[in-house]
């Protein structure tokens, strides 16, 4: 059974967890997109700063993983 996301606080929540999980992928040197890499988007939409780890870190804090 799978459940459906349909109030904007759950996508919003589901993105932010896809944005991590791209994140832990390109600390592993793999590459999700073409476009913009998840760090520059969570750093530019959560103003978070500082490297790639400190930033999943930060991310993951606030999404208390």
């Amino acid at each position: 059974m799978s459940a459906i996301l349909d109030t904007p606080e759950q996508i919003a929540m589901f993105r932010l967890l896809t944005l991590r999980q791209m994140l832990k992928l390109e600390m592993k040197g793999m590459k999700c997109s073409r476009g913009r890499t998840a760090y520059s988007i969570i750093k530019t939409e959560l103003r978070l700063k500082g490297t790639r780890e400190s930033v999943f870190n930060q991310l993951s804090g606030l999404l208390g993983k």
